[in-house]
């Protein structure tokens, strides 16, 4: 039985003060859901900040947006894996379509960083997806299957299960566009079936694929009422403490 997980990315917003004050908000508000795992991935600058609040056992896991395949070195901007796990971070996103379009990022370097983030016993989130025009030319099975085998290529397939993989349409996020339930279901077999091919069947059913794209609570239950939907990586709506937990709380 896969838990589903839901999980916010907050992107390039939030201060310190402000993540602080919008995590407070939001564990009271999500503290008594069963079998829903939480998450927020605060930028950099609100990780220590936010992690002195989470430690202490509650019911939202610390994430981080992103990381570097070295632990250590002249790397001027990055942040490692000890340093991520310094901070009490558990979960790391990683290709993100942002970092993918913007900054470059390429299949095999999100490979290397969730190869060091899975041996760090961190939780790698593994996102794949294709752009409207990808999808209109009728390469958007191809093109997911490339990210996510490359991806997955240096991690060992007895480890498969440990992975999330995140499926967001590029045209869907920050969009307010949305797949439909039809849609996101028939990417997310997709996936399932790539994963069995790559570590067998028993492995596969036992990872989360998560949505992302415009996810929010008028359309989360939809989405998770799909059998291979495991949970959503959520994002502008992540930004509101109430709103969030909306969708935490899919099934109330």
């Amino acid at each position: 039985m896969r838990t589903p997980l839901i999980a916010g990315n907050w992107k390039m917003h939030k201060t310190a003060a402000e993540a602080v004050d919008l995590v407070r908000t939001l564990v009271p508000l999500v503290d008594a859901v069963e079998g829903v795992e939480v998450a927020v991935a605060p930028p950099f600058t609100a990780l220590q900040a936010v992690g002195r609040l989470l430690r202490a056992g509650a019911a939202v896991l610390l994430a981080a947006q992103n990381v570097h395949e070295e632990d250590h070195g002249a790397f001027t901007g990055e942040v490692s894996v000890p340093m991520l796990q310094d901070l009490g971070v558990s979960m790391v996103i990683l290709g993100h379509s942002e970092r993918r379009q913007l900054f470059g990022e390429t299949d095999q370097a999100v490979g290397r960083k969730a190869a060091r983030v899975l041996a760090a016993n961190l939780v790698p989130v593994i996102c794949v997806g294709e752009s409207l025009a990808q999808r209109g030319a009728g390469e958007a099975f191809a093109v997911v299957e490339r990210q996510l085998r490359a991806a997955l290529q240096p991690i060992d397939a007895s480890a498969l299960a440990l992975v999330v993989i995140a499926y967001e349409p590029v045209w869907a996020i920050g969009t307010g566009r949305t797949a439909s339930k039809e849609q996101a279901q028939e990417m997310h077999a997709h996936i399932r079936g790539l994963l069995a091919d790559i570590g067998g069947r028993k492995q596969a059913d036992q990872v989360r694929i998560l949505y992302g794209g415009s996810v929010n609570p008028a359309n989360i239950a939809e989405l998770m009422a799909q059998p291979d939907v495991d949970g959503a990586l959520v994002g502008g709506a992540s930004l509101d403490a109430e709103t969030f937990a909306s969708i935490v709380r899919f099934r109330v």
